[in-house]
């Protein structure tokens, strides 16, 4: 599916845009958005669950929103950065989720943590490489995927509305990296 790497594209240019012109990137958002009312709220609430404006010395915030399909999804990512490793840690992940009528709302929040993870593997460990026409890795012992220990504190919001049911699949992928 080409919506994830589409999507983390679209999301780090709103974000040069913001900083070019000075602008904070969840406030560019939010114009953005003034005439989508369930965007701007799961983009507020998830500026209030993960208390977006508070200095975090020696972390950064990271901020995305999208609307995939109708379901309105906004994100907020605690991380750090081990520069003499070069490891990029995730230590919470906030996500708000609009799915419409959320039909059956403990397994949304279930496939919104789980579209966390599988976001985390895709953008930060999971590589297959190739050596004269074959793939290396052969199991899951040589192929990255994210283990325990490499999962976030995830807090997840559903924000149930009375809008048409859009859908909870992978809505919380594209939103990571």
């Amino acid at each position: 599916i080409g919506f994830g790497p589409n999507k983390f594209a679209t999301e780090a240019f709103l974000d040069e845009i913001a900083a070019r012109h000075g602008l904070d990137q969840l406030d560019l958002r939010l114009q953005l958005l003034k005439n989508t009312p369930r965007g701007q709220a799961v983009v507020r609430a998830v500026a209030e669950m993960s208390d977006y404006r508070r200095a975090r010395p020696g972390r950064g915030m990271g901020f995305s929103f999208t609307d995939y399909s109708g379901t309105m999804v906004a994100a907020v990512a605690e991380v750090s950065i081990d520069k003499s490793r070069g490891k990029v840690s995730v230590h919470d992940f906030w996500l708000a989720i609009d799915p419409g009528i959320a039909v059956q709302p403990d397994n949304v929040i279930a496939q919104s943590e789980s579209s966390i993870i599988y976001g985390l593997g895709l953008a930060l460990t999971e590589r297959i490489s190739i050596k004269d026409g074959a793939v290396q890795q052969m199991n899951l012992l040589d192929y990255g995927v994210p283990r325990i220990f490499d999962v976030p504190e995830l807090h997840i919001k559903l924000m149930a509305t009375p809008n048409r049911p859009t859908g909870a699949g992978q809505m919380a992928t594209p939103v990571v990296a």
